[in-house]
């Protein structure tokens, strides 16, 4: 039995590197669409050692699609998701359209795979914010062990979670420093980037944190408890792929950095790589491309009751976008809840 997978934004960053974990995973599919807006439409992306050509979403047909991963920014998100899941075909949605919507599961497949049950409601699920997802990997396992009380977190986040432009941004900018050139300011960013690091993603809200802030607390709150507090700094660096997290946790019972270490090894989707000496951590440069959420710096508080200090580093495009994207769709194929797969063709 074989799947029909449309990929919604299949031009952006985070469309091609769907395209691609699902050819790397064998993800069972029989056809693979990809879409975009009409000004997209002929381009052509590989999947695998295919190439598919663009079409337009706007004049496609969902009725015998299973599964549209839906990575075209929140607006469109809005005006097409609900219209596809009316049509029978299950919307994985990696904008903030509907992570905050009661009736739409906000899933990691490490965290609470079986909350995905909660999608035949409106036939969407929510990928969380590319920051909260590779947190809450981490979080998990050890609020399980000793329930976290409170949480504050101030993240390193590189320029792809703003987009291929701001990729472009601080790449022309940094060649601007290098042949003392002019360095263009203005764009996707708000200051300048090129060495530089700026305490600002998204937008301001009343309270002084911003969007992206309050968004780590939504989404933790929702996929793993809401009697956790949790504060977060969100900081965009230059760097062209992968977020980085430093991250204080204070706990209910005591957790020792040993016991700590231990539960993180044995946590799927985690890998912990802490030796106490130089090069002995990761960092974004070498979580690129890698699916796993690295923790290192793991090391007891001593200025709280139950504190835990640690590093946490993830390709921000994969796990905290395309990879969590393609894990929850192999969730929906492996509990077998989608009941329209069509038989291979011979």
């Amino acid at each position: 039995m074989g799947y029909k997978v449309a990929i919604v934004g299949a031009t952006g960053n985070v469309g091609r590197e769907m395209l691609d974990i699902l050819a790397e995973r064998a993800f069972p599919a029989d056809e693979v669409v990809a879409l975009a807006s009409r000004r997209s439409q002929g381009q052509e992306v590989s999947f695998g050692d295919k190439t598919l050509k663009v079409k337009a979403l706007d004049t496609y047909d969902f009725s015998d699609t299973d599964i549209c991963l839906m990575s075209a920014g929140g607006e469109t998100s809005k005006e097409w998701s609900p219209r596809i899941g009316q049509q029978g075909c299950v919307v994985i949605d990696n904008s903030s359209a509907f992570r905050y919507d009661a009736d739409v599961p906000l899933i990691v497949p490490e965290v609470n795979a079986d909350a995905i049950v909660g999608f035949t409601k409106r036939n969407i699920i929510a990928n969380p914010n590319c920051s909260t997802a590779q947190l809450v990997v981490a979080l998990k396992p050890l609020h399980e062990a000793a329930t976290i009380k409170r949480v504050v977190v101030s993240t390193y986040q590189s320029v792809s979670g703003a987009g291929k432009e701001a990729m472009d941004e601080l790449f022309n900018q940094t060649r601007a420093v290098f042949t003392a050139g002019d360095i263009k300011e203005g764009g996707k960013f708000t200051k300048r980037i090129a060495f530089n690091v700026i305490p600002h993603i998204d937008v301001f809200m009343e309270d002084g944190y911003t969007k992206e802030e309050w968004k780590m607390v939504a989404e933790t709150k929702k996929m793993l408890d809401p009697k956790i507090k949790l504060t977060a700094t969100a900081v965009r660096v230059p760097v062209f792929i992968g977020h980085a997290e430093a991250v204080n946790v204070e706990f209910e019972r005591p957790l020792s950095a040993e016991r700590a270490t231990e539960i993180l090894r044995s946590a799927p989707g985690i890998l912990v790589i802490d030796k106490r000496e130089n090069g002995g951590y990761m960092t974004p440069h070498e979580a690129a491309g890698e699916d796993a959420t690295y923790i290192s710096r793991i090391r007891e508080d001593a200025t709280i009751e139950n504190g835990l200090n640690f590093w946490c580093v993830s390709d921000n495009l994969r796990k905290g976008a395309a990879l969590n994207t393609v894990q929850i769709a192999e969730v929906l194929v492996n509990r077998k809840l989608l009941n329209r797969a069509k038989p291979k063709a011979a």
